[in-house]
């Protein structure tokens, strides 16, 4: 898989200070791709569409981005950030539940329905790995981190499983079950399947063994 560096002016021209014109063109095509994602798809996004919805040239563009996959998956990325809150009840294995199951619900919605598509979109442009990583997946996982670190702290998750390994076990599940389109993906069942992989499968053993 590429990463920053494999991708030639990819990060370092994003890393470079940008003036206020410069901030306004990158957020204007962030808009209209978002928009245009959610009017034709990820399949009917092209740069000309976007240089012409937002006013940006194209050739301005290619200067932040590298292919239009790598667009839409910042694009993606601040969308599903500003669409899921971040519950703080206290109560630290229900915050984990409410928020894995509404992070994973917005995917399954007319707005983040294009989550399906911006995968294989990325598949397909490997230009555009270092910025699914960097704006859609890492800040994701990121989010997920303190809820699982507070329940640790309050002794309530198994020893030695760590927030990383959390994460993909509570995210893998729905993501298997949206590629594959196989089975419903209504909240209800999308929360029943956040705590299942929270709580696991099995019964205790010690129930197990009581048994007939």
């Amino acid at each position: 898989m590429d990463t920053t560096a494999d991708v030639p002016g990819a990060r370092r021209t994003q890393d470079r200070p940008r003036r206020p014109r410069s901030i306004r063109a990158h957020d204007a095509v962030l808009a209209a791709t978002s928009a245009l994602m959610r009017e034709v798809g990820t399949a009917g996004v092209t740069i000309d569409r976007v240089a012409g919805r937002s006013g940006v040239s194209t050739a301005t563009i290619y200067k932040h981005w590298p292919c239009k996959a790598a667009i839409m998956a910042e694009a993606f990325g601040r969308d599903a950030a500003e669409a899921v809150v971040f519950p703080d009840t206290g109560r630290p294995v229900e915050d984990l539940v409410t928020f894995a199951t509404d992070l994973l619900t917005y995917y399954t919605s007319p707005e983040g329905g294009v989550f399906g598509q911006l995968l294989a979109a990325c598949a397909t442009e490997p230009q555009a790995a270092p910025y699914f990583h960097e704006f859609f997946l890492a800040p994701r996982r990121a989010a997920l981190e303190p809820y699982w670190d507070r329940a640790a702290e309050a002794g309530l998750t198994r020893r030695g499983v760590d927030a990383a390994t959390a994460t993909d076990v509570l995210l893998g599940a729905l993501a298997f079950r949206l590629m594959a389109g196989h089975e419903s993906l209504a909240p209800e069942e999308v929360r029943k399947l956040v705590e299942y992989a929270l709580h696991g499968l099995l019964v205790p053993a010690a129930d197990a063994a009581q048994t007939p």
